[in-house]
């Protein structure tokens, strides 16, 4: 069971805690606020009220031990700068942080955290994707030229396997898993042959991925 500590509760920051409990995680959140502890305490693992500017807090909470540690306090550079600074010095191996603009971002990851996200942004640029390319399901950016997309299977890909496509030679992505109905396969086989009705989840770097939604 992989282990989170989630600093700040707001709604991205309860969200992300909620999800990964849902999911099965182990889920420490954490905020100043008394009241959005209270709320959240009932779904994830334990909710405390902590200030995680102070890292002897975050050493008695046991931080060091987690897996993961998510900074969801996007408002304030100088609070979520603190909070990054503690939990890298304790030791957490990946940090992920919200920030809420790109001056903060690039603070962010020069102060060593793994990954910083701009949700109001990223969720722009999904929508903004989605809807220009009308048979894009969903498209998940990884960095500013990779991401992961979601589209019906391309009809000339039909009754062929994916070892007869060989779009990772051919076109530079991977087929990292086929949807059909309810059922997911993940990593599926070479002579896996794509049926009528499959959604295909791809990844790979932009460009490929525009190559692919034009077929």
């Amino acid at each position: 069971m992989k282990s989170y500590i989630v600093v700040g509760l707001g709604r991205f920051g309860s969200e992300a805690a909620k999800r990964l409990c849902e999911l099965g995680c182990e889920v420490l959140a954490l905020d100043c606020n008394s009241e959005l502890v209270q709320q959240i305490s009932a779904e994830v693992t334990q909710a405390v009220v902590a200030d995680a500017r102070d890292k002897e807090v975050l050493k008695a909470l046991g931080a060091s031990e987690f897996d993961c540690a998510i900074v969801a306090i996007g408002d304030s550079l100088g609070d979520s700068v603190l909070a990054t600074m503690n939990l890298k010095e304790l030791g957490i191996g990946y940090v992920v942080c919200k920030a809420h603009d790109e001056v903060h971002r690039q603070v962010l990851l020069k102060l060593g955290a793994d990954r910083v996200v701009i949700p109001e942004q990223e969720q722009a640029n999904r929508l903004a994707r989605n809807l220009s390319s009308r048979n894009v399901l969903d498209y998940i950016e990884l960095s500013d030229d990779y991401g992961i997309i979601e589209v019906p299977a391309p009809a000339s890909w039909v009754g062929k396997s994916l070892k007869d496509l060989n779009v990772r030679a051919k076109m530079g992505v991977n087929i990292i898993a086929v949807k059909h109905g309810k059922a997911i396969n993940v990593a599926p086989g070479a002579d896996y042959e794509i049926l009528p009705g499959d959604i295909m989840v791809i990844l790979g770097g932009t460009d490929a991925l525009n190559a692919v939604q034009k077929l």
